[in-house]
């Protein structure tokens, strides 16, 4: 554990999770220098931050280097000439989650979820599954609050969930999950990563420091995560849509060891939420959680926001906000979701995928293409002569065209395949901004 009072920090990054370590180490009787490159005009609570803490906007200077621990914010580029000027001078470069561990005082159980597709969903059940079972769970990482933020030194706790990205991985050394699992790996974030070798490796961080009765969870049906099981040391355990493994899907029911959980009435509809639903299931596994727990928390889990989110049915038309569908395999498992096929809004800002490998996906489930965005032109090639496409320059003009075109009993589903930078903050605000344009037309 860290005695932060005798510990000099520099936070590289003023985001949520850089925000949130500053606050813990001033918290614990510390002090900590923040550095962001954006101007002081693009930082929100630029002003308080600097009542706070000794900050510097708009650079990163060689203040940075003033330190014992430098905590990067997840996301900053890996290549900055400062982080290899803090190699070079000794300091100990670490992440977010990596100093939360650290500082770590209570005996909680730590479940941690990465993948490139369905971790909100995952973790979001598993801490709902703790909740309903009466325990004292809590949930971050990489959605809702920053781990930092948890009272770590709260004994009440019994379970922290995490949802971890290959960025908060990337700087991972001592940090230890009891549980931790890898949903499935495919590419993403290939604009940052030289390939999927190295993005792979960034997700594997995860089972780093597991002790041999620990428990590693894999994807049986992802050819990725099992050339690399090598790397896993742990107690490990698959889950499969196709296959009998420790845990597997028959008709309705999940089943692992001697349980039989009904799925029939929860709300996660499509495979991809199957399997999402036996990873949270197998994850909780080492835990003794009886059956009719399983059931009543399944059914009544509410889907999360942006992901395949139902908005409304207008004039016989269902308009479905997917805007958390940024990889192209987040649009696989959207596509095959839907008995008929559906009229599909793509693009954004890309992450350097080839949009082509969807081509017999939109040939069979999709009855039209809206395009919008940076890559709408890249997304015309790649889906040239598969099925009608129409490109567009912004969402008002295009939400009017699909009206006029859907008829009664189609579906029409914002499913980007791209990250929303390009006209958007986040995710959160593209789809939030489709739903008000959808609603827009029952006016």
């Amino acid at each position: 554990m860290i005695d932060v009072t005798k510990t000099k920090f520099s936070i590289l990054g003023s985001a949520r999770s850089g925000i949130a370590a500053a606050y813990k180490i001033k918290e614990m009787g510390g002090s900590a220098f923040i550095s962001d490159y954006k101007p002081e005009s693009e930082i929100p609570n630029a002003a308080k931050l600097k009542l706070d803490f000794e900050c510097e906007f708009g650079r990163h200077t060689k203040r940075i280097l003033d330190c014992n621990i430098l905590i990067v914010s997840p996301g900053i580029p890996s290549n900055l000439p400062i982080l290899e000027q803090a190699k070079q001078s000794g300091i100990e470069i670490i992440g977010e989650i990596e100093f939360a561990y650290r500082i770590k005082a209570s005996d909680s159980k730590i479940i941690a979820i990465t993948g490139s597709n369905g971790k909100s969903t995952t973790v979001s059940l598993i801490h709902h599954i703790l909740r309903i079972a009466g325990y004292n769970s809590v949930l971050g990482g990489n959605i809702g609050v920053a781990a930092t933020s948890f009272p770590l030194q709260n004994l009440g706790i019994d379970f922290i969930v995490l949802e971890l990205s290959s960025f908060q991985l990337e700087l991972i050394k001592h940090f230890r999950a009891d549980v931790a699992a890898i949903l499935n790996i495919t590419p993403d974030h290939l604009n940052r990563y030289a390939g999927m070798n190295d993005y792979a490796d960034a997700k594997f961080n995860i089972f780093l420091n597991q002790k041999a009765d620990d428990l590693a969870i894999l994807n049986a049906d992802d050819e990725f995560t099992n050339n690399y099981e090598y790397k896993v040391n742990s107690q490990l355990k698959h889950f499969s849509l196709k296959q009998k493994t420790d845990i597997f899907l028959d008709a309705n029911n999940i089943i692992i060891d001697d349980q039989k959980i009904s799925i029939k009435n929860t709300t996660l509809k499509g495979p991809h939420n199957s399997a999402n639903i036996m990873a949270a299931i197998l994850a909780l596994s080492p835990f003794q959680i009886p059956q009719e727990t399983f059931e009543k928390a399944l059914n009544t889990f509410q889907p999360l926001a942006h992901r395949l989110e139902f908005i409304a049915k207008i004039n016989g038309v269902a308009y479905y906000n997917d805007s958390k569908a940024t990889n192209t395999d987040s649009v696989k498992y959207a596509l095959q979701s839907f008995e008929k096929p559906i009229r599909i809004i793509m693009g954004g800002a890309g992450k350097g995928e080839d949009y082509s490998v969807l081509n017999k996906y939109l040939k069979k489930h999709a009855k039209k293409i809206y395009l919008i965005g940076d890559t709408r032109f890249e997304m015309e090639k790649a889906f040239a002569d598969i099925i009608p496409l129409e490109l567009f320059e912004n969402y008002q003009s295009m939400i009017e065209k699909i009206h006029s075109e859907a008829e009664a009993g189609e579906s029409v589903v914002l499913c980007p395949a791209c990250t929303s930078y390009d006209m958007f903050k986040n995710f959160e605000e593209r789809g939030n901004y489709f739903k008000k344009l959808v609603m827009e037309l029952s006016k």
